[in-house]
């Protein structure tokens, strides 16, 4: 099942494609019960809805899982070679803005005070229902299924900023796309390989020209492995988002400042559009605009460290 969430004339409904067209579930149907559903609603051409986020997620994870992204991106910040030993050890994460989600073709803000703006190719798991402590194969079945998604990122801002140590900030904070679509993870079984990945071929244009593809199989974690891990010691419940962290081979423009050791291709810029398609979910495709000024806000004061 390929499950949407659109506008038509002046309503939001939640909705099942059926090739090129869309039915409307009941009303109050959200994404998550879609399962258990059936379409009430005419049929109507997908040409004429806008489509939204397939889903309002109250937490969004997003993983770093390509051997091959974190060389290149080391490679760019820092002049770093290879991999740290310590990635190797657990699924890193950290946690972005569950309220800065777009659609598959909304229009993406410039972050205020940046100019040096990425995409980042990505592939999400979409919790289905609650648990904690679980297993990699207890996890499957908490996977309601996947859908596309796009980590935009203010390298500028981000560089700036992870110089404090803690991690990234404004720099992944004003937008990250999710679509066209939350597909099932039914669909997707016959792309599983024998070691459990998911063989899903992705690709990365920017103005119509292909800048990166890869295979999703080539993570070094499973989605499952990855729902394990962030149920340990805590929740993971309905709606949460697990994006699998960038592909490698061009999956953002980053890597490849740090294969070829310059800025090619060149920072996003208002006017350009990322279109990113993942095989057996689809393609999100989003036009850079202008954004808003920054609002000032002063450095920090040396004090002087007073006590009472």
């Amino acid at each position: 099942m390929r499950i949407v969430t659109y506008l038509y004339e002046g309503r939001r409904h939640c909705g099942v494609v059926e090739d090129t067209l869309v039915r409307a579930l009941p009303d109050g149907t959200s994404p998550l019960d879609a399962l258990g559903a059936r379409p009430v609603g005419k049929a109507v051409p997908l040409s004429d809805v806008l489509l939204l986020p397939p889903l309002q997620p109250p937490t969004v994870r997003d993983f770093v899982t390509f051997e091959e992204h974190v060389e290149g991106v080391r490679r760019s910040v820092d002049g770093a070679v290879g991999v740290p030993e310590r990635w190797y050890a657990a699924p890193s994460f950290y946690f972005t803005n569950p309220y800065a989600v777009y659609g598959p073709h909304d229009d993406i803000p410039m972050p205020p005070g940046s100019a040096v703006l990425d995409f980042e190719l990505e592939v999400a798991a979409v919790i289905g229902r609650e648990g904690r402590d679980l297993t990699p194969e207890q996890a499957r079945d908490h996977i309601v299924g996947y859908t596309i998604f796009n980590d935009w990122s203010a390298r500028d801002l981000q560089s700036a900023e992870m110089k404090v140590g803690l991690g990234p900030c404004k720099g992944k904070d004003t937008a990250t796309t999710l679509g066209p679509c939350l597909v099932t993870a039914d669909e997707l079984e016959p792309y599983r390989d024998a070691d459990g990945f998911l063989r899903l071929a992705l690709t990365a244009e920017v103005n119509g020209q292909v800048v990166g593809q890869d295979l999703l199989s080539n993570m070094s974690w499973t989605f499952e492995e990855m729902v394990a891990y962030a149920s340990r010691g805590t929740w993971v419940r309905p709606g949460d988002v697990l994006g699998s962290g960038t592909c490698g081979n061009g999956g953002c423009l980053a890597e490849l400042w740090g294969v070829r050791g310059r800025q090619d291709p060149p920072p996003l810029k208002p006017g350009d559009t990322v279109t990113l398609t993942v095989e057996g979910i689809g393609s999100v495709s989003n036009t850079v605009v202008p954004g808003v000024d920054p609002v000032p806000v002063p450095t920090g004061r040396r004090r002087s460290r007073e006590r009472p």
